[in-house]
């Protein structure tokens, strides 16, 4: 089954016509609302330099699934 995401307001603009792999291979800072200074941030706390690094980061991960447990991931 195929799946949609309206990518307008997931990620900036630039990026709005990438494939997912390419999305996921992209800085950080092609998801909306992350600044490049963001990015660097996150770079310095987490080794996070591409929206897949933040998909696969561990703690981003472990945060992610507790809030689910919690809330069911309001």
């Amino acid at each position: 089954m195929p799946v949609t995401a309206d990518l307008t307001t997931l990620v900036d603009k630039a990026y709005q016509d990438k494939s997912l792999a390419e999305i996921v291979d992209a800085p950080v800072a092609a998801l909306k609302g992350v600044s490049d200074s963001d990015a660097k941030l996150l770079k310095d706390a987490f080794g996070v330099v591409t929206v897949g690094d933040l998909g696969r980061n561990p703690y981003f991960r472990t945060a992610q699934a507790l809030v689910s447990l919690t809330d069911g991931g309001k």
